[in-house]
């Protein structure tokens, strides 16, 4: 046994419901809310109030989204999302009737209610546009959600990342969740040897986006304990792209079977739930306990028709402790205070259109 496995003797199962297994789930909906009509005309009625009063989409806070029976519901999920199955899908917003404000000012109200938005970028962006802008991969410093690339099983970096489907792709563009906690308790069955390997620190790219006084990566491992619980961050892409930097250590032949177990788990279709995000769909996903994925696509050549989602990460105002070397990536491991990328004298902004 190594020393790291003998570092960490509580290697154990990890229980609740936050392990699960896809094709389980795929044969159920509880997971999926239908707003309701009464719940609807409460979102209709709020973004008014908020139109009547010219609040700036930024200054939207909970207590100026009233929604008397949805609120409630919001608070309900994302006690699933932070306690239970990690994610959750409301549908039925009829973003169609929306201009690009009102979608961005009720997907806003919305997600208020789950937390407080953190910018995804090194542009300050509180508020982001999933489109593809033409860009290439291969270039260190784009964002894969930049592209029509498939994107691989990944964390974001917050507590909580939604999604709003405004559009959809041609074909393709599939949305493939995955519990990490069911990754972790199938590695521990099969190969513990490299599951304990991921409790290790890997180095991963910051892709540009580099706070002051950090590092072009950040070093965290996969799998982290912190008060009884375990939470994953995960990037695979990220953690190869790492390997550009001289001062990077080398990834071993053990770490990188490692790795490679992990994503073979990942897209196992015994694990995955894949799903297709219709217009008005809002997909909520807790980071710590599950990845998600989007396959690539093809999109339509008529601009107005090009696939576009919104997306907040949020940080929620409860859940569960982070171990210290989560600051490197979120900036603080503090409950209601964490996440985002945060560059010095960048300004939070509200991008009503891709840029």
């Amino acid at each position: 046994m190594s020393m790291l496995a003998e570092s960490v003797p509580e290697l154990a199962e990890v229980q609740g419901s936050a392990v699960w297994y896809g094709p389980e789930l795929a044969r159920q909906h509880d997971w999926i809310h239908e707003l309701t009509a009464t719940e609807l005309s409460e979102v209709a009625a709020a973004l008014a109030e908020v139109e009547r009063r010219d609040l700036p989409i930024i200054g939207i806070g909970r207590d100026d989204f009233s929604l008397p029976t949805l609120g409630p519901r919001l608070l309900a999920i994302r006690d699933e999302l932070l306690d239970g199955r990690g994610f959750m899908l409301l549908r039925g917003l009829p973003v169609a009737d929306y201009s690009p404000r009102q979608a961005a000012t009720v997907y806003w109200g919305l997600g208020r209610w789950i937390g407080t938005p953190r910018s995804q970028n090194g542009k300050g962006h509180l508020l982001g546009h999933v489109r593809d802008l033409g860009y290439d991969v291969s270039d260190p410093k784009v964002r894969i959600y930049q592209t029509t690339s498939r994107q691989t099983y990944h964390t974001d970096s917050c507590d909580v990342v939604s999604l709003l489907c405004l559009q959809t792709a041609k074909s393709g563009g599939l949305s493939s969740l995955v519990s990490s906690m069911t990754i972790h308790n199938e590695m521990l069955r099969r190969r513990p040897d490299l599951l304990a390997l991921l409790y290790e620190p890997f180095a991963t790219d910051r892709r540009g986006e580099i706070p002051p006084g950090q590092k072009p990566w950040f070093e965290i491992p996969v799998f982290n304990r912190c008060d009884g619980q375990i939470s994953a961050i995960y990037a695979r892409q990220y953690i190869n792209s790492a390997q550009r930097f001289p001062e990077v250590p080398r990834l071993t032949a053990q770490q990188i079977e490692a790795l490679d177990m992990f994503d073979a788990l990942a897209n196992d279709h015994a694990l995955r739930l894949d799903m297709e995000l219709r217009r008005g769909d809002m997909q909520f996903v807790c980071n710590h306990v599950i990845l998600h994925d989007r396959t690539a696509f093809e999109d339509w050549p008529e601009p107005e028709r090009k696939r576009h989602l919104l997306r907040l990460w949020l940080c929620t105002p409860v859940g569960r402790p982070l171990p210290p070397a989560y600051a490197a990536r979120y900036g603080s491991t503090t409950i209601g205070d964490r996440g985002g990328i945060l560059l010095q004298d960048v300004e939070p902004v509200v991008p009503l259109q891709p840029v």
